[in-house]
């Protein structure tokens, strides 16, 4: 087993850890970037990227996470490919575990490990991400303006989805397979007043069409009690069920919230355990946005920073 030693490592390769390893780079500190199982992020299965800020004409998802990792790598930051298994954070240095074929010893550490989109597991979903199906409203609902879209989901995230795509899209079809919802009532009431949102109660999509075309021409609902199965054209589906945040590593080593994100000090990234940092979607369960991570990675590299300096030969 190879050993790494760092002042600081950083797990996960998306906004939030790029732009920490950039800022402690730019501090001399050198550090070890942990690529994760999908080295770049979430962004890499993005297609145009419209609303990070410095990008007039947009950018493809992956060219974004392309810069921002030859911007970190310009001063100095160090890469460990793979993604980790295990971690001891019960005392310093921290111990971590690459694919059991690479260790990193490390005196502070930063975890980035994002958060991933619960999908409806659909082979055509799958196929059709990036290309009219999309987990973030906020994110790609401007390349559907006057257009039919779908969204998919019962809770408070489903109700605020529907409500942000009512006001750029033609119409929304809102597909819950249950008939009564688990969103707030505020929230609920303000769907279900809405005159551009239908909502299909009873109901969950059986197919995403048309990956020929490669793009989203409707979806294919069927009615839970009756079978029953009819196609609502559209041009997107958002898929509305929720995130998991990728946070298994850390139960019992770190405090979470109920929902399994990370918990941080208010207005710091700091976690239950000196030393440990926690920056972009891993502990954001509200915005979820790039840009957010990145900025929440800057205030990891430099809490961090100031927190090795504090504790330097301790």
């Amino acid at each position: 087993m190879q050993t790494h030693h760092a002042k600081i490592a950083i797990l996960g390769s998306g906004p939030a850890g790029y732009t920490a390893a950039l800022y402690a780079a730019r501090a001399n500190l050198e550090p070890l970037v942990v690529s994760g199982h999908q080295p770049g992020g979430q962004l890499t299965i993005t297609t145009e990227v419209e609303n990070y800020p410095g990008f007039p004409k947009g950018v493809l998802g992956p060219e974004l996470m392309e810069l921002f990792k030859e911007q970190a790598e310009r001063f100095g930051t160090r890469y460990v490919h793979g993604t980790v298994t295990r971690v001891e954070l019960g005392k310093r240095p921290f111990r971590l575990v690459v694919d059991e074929h690479d260790e990193v010893i490390c005196e502070a550490l930063i975890v980035a490990t994002g958060a991933t989109a619960k999908l409806l597991g659909l082979p055509s979903e799958q196929e059709l991400m990036g290309y009219g199906v999309s987990a973030c409203a906020t994110c790609d609902g401007f390349f559907f303006k006057n257009k039919e879209v779908a969204v998919v989901g019962g809770g408070d995230t489903a109700m605020e989805e529907a409500t942000y795509l009512s006001g750029l899209c033609k119409s929304v079809t809102l597909v819950h397979r249950r008939d009564e919802f688990r969103a707030s009532r505020t929230m609920v009431k303000r769907v279900v007043d809405n005159p551009k949102i239908k909502i299909l109660y009873n109901s969950v999509i059986d197919e995403v069409k048309d990956p020929a075309e490669d793009r989203v021409t409707g979806v294919v609902v069927k009615d839970v009690k009756t079978g029953d199965k009819h196609t609502v054209p559209c041009a997107a589906m958002f898929v509305a069920i929720g995130h998991t945040p990728m946070t298994e590593l850390f139960v019992g080593q770190l405090d979470l919230h109920p929902n399994g994100y990370l918990k941080t000090t208010p207005g710091s990234t700091r976690t239950s355990v000196p030393g440990v940092f926690a920056s972009g979607d891993v502990q954001d369960f509200t915005y979820r946005q790039a840009v957010t991570a990145a900025g929440t990675g800057c205030m990891a590299a430099l809490d961090a920073e100031r927190w090795l300096g504090a504790n330097e030969g301790h």
